[in-house]
């Protein structure tokens, strides 16, 4: 893959992946998230998402959704734990068109109050539509868990209570201590040449608004397992059990990337869909999950049942892990997970847009990014002594917690 990259005099930087295909895909990324919040501002970082598309100085609401809606674009926004994206998919000759509109958002959103109150109505409502969906919330309520007492087990979505009580005040001070523009990473594939991107970028990001000085962010510490229930008006049980993981900088990241595929990755034949699902039939839904942060992670098995059934499924899960930390890979089975792996990887990178945000994110962390060929690389080199010992760290048993949603 063949990228340009360019840092403009005021710190924001660009990379730029050039392509034939007539569909480009831009975004504009923010090293700014929940993690960054105080604590009187919890949610704020993803009430902003909402907020900044609601009005600029020369746009209102209307104008800014129908500059890209209009022209067939889709315009669209995450918050994560550590960043924020604004992001477009548009024809290549629209390329103008979105830089302009992304500059009207980021430097020049008004925030009205009049849709403060409509959209803390709207988030409000995306947090019961959250809280009605037990396998989706115990994941943040888990998180909450081992993070205990740390910005990175704060809930994205904040409460209702938290969201009621932001300001217009609040939300320009968030930004004004955030979003620093050495922050900002603009990420591009699409059809444009990185000559005239450039100048595009330019013309429309050079401009240097005042920032504040952001909160410095505290790695966590001190984790203590945590085994916990809960009842909730629900039907099935919902179980949850991980342990912190590696960061995003760690060189064992790509071998837990690996355990985790096998064990419970999105595909049908990981040890965990076999066992639970295809030999047993006890879930209808189970995956693990590996999220990788800046200085710490966090690794999930997560599995729903009917009650009668759950000793027995978590009896089969702790198996799982007692092979994993007990039973050294043969050479054939390291060979597979590691073609599996690498073929997912590839396929990938058949989307543009899911290529686009990867690189994002990955210069926004380290200001690099690594192409497929070296992952491949680093994923071919992962012996199978390397992934006995991570399994004997990570998914060790007395270092595991649980969080179960038990039906009442």
């Amino acid at each position: 893959m063949n990228l340009h990259t360019l840092t403009l005099p005021n710190g924001i930087r660009l990379i730029h992946h050039e392509v034939s295909n007539p569909v480009a895909h831009c975004g504009l990324f923010i090293n700014a998230g929940t993690r960054d919040e105080a604590e009187t501002e919890q949610g704020i970082a993803h009430f902003i998402e909402h907020i900044i598309f609601k009005g600029t100085e020369t746009r209102n609401v209307f104008q800014i959704l129908n500059r890209l809606e209009n022209v067939g674009a889709d315009l669209n926004a995450f918050t994560g734990k550590e960043e924020t994206c604004i992001y477009a998919s548009f024809l290549s000759k629209y390329y103008e068109r979105t830089l302009e509109l992304f500059q009207d958002i980021f430097f020049h959103s008004s925030f009205p109050e009049k849709e403060l109150i409509k959209e803390k109505q709207v988030v409000n409502d995306e947090i019961r539509s959250y809280k009605d969906t037990p396998a989706e919330q115990i994941f943040d309520d888990f998180e909450d868990l081992v993070f205990t007492g740390h910005s990175l087990g704060k809930n994205i979505l904040g409460t209702e209570k938290s969201i009621r009580k932001i300001s217009r005040n609040d939300v320009l001070d968030f930004i004004h201590r955030n979003y620093l523009l050495e922050n900002i990473v603009i990420a591009s594939v699409g059809n444009i040449p990185y000559t005239r991107l450039i100048k595009l970028v330019t013309r429309y990001f050079s401009e240097q608004p005042e920032r504040g000085d952001a909160f410095p962010r505290i790695p966590f510490q001190h984790y203590k397992p945590i085994q916990k229930i809960q009842r909730k008006r629900i039907l099935q049980v919902h179980c949850l059990l991980g342990a912190p993981a590696y960061s995003f900088h760690d060189d064992r990241r790509i071998p837990l990337a690996l355990l985790n595929n096998l064990l419970g990755g999105p595909i049908m034949n990981s040890r965990l869909a076999l066992a639970l699902r295809e030999r047993n039939g006890l879930t209808y839904h189970n995956e693990s999950n590996y999220t990788a942060y800046s200085d710490s992670g966090v690794i999930t098995i997560y599995f729903g049942t009917e009650p009668s059934l759950y000793e027995k499924a978590l009896d089969i899960v702790h198996k799982e892990l007692n092979r994993l930390r007990n039973k050294m890979l043969t050479a054939l089975q390291l060979h597979t997970i590691q073609k599996q792996l690498i073929g997912q990887l590839s396929i990938a990178q058949e989307s543009n847009l899911s290529t686009m945000l990867s690189v994002g994110k990955s210069y926004l962390l380290q200001n690099r990014y690594d192409p497929v060929e070296t992952i491949i690389q680093k994923i071919d080199n992962v012996t199978a002594g390397e992934l006995l010992d991570i399994s004997n760290e990570i998914f060790n048993p007395d270092l595991m917690s649980c969080l179960t949603y038990l039906p009442k």
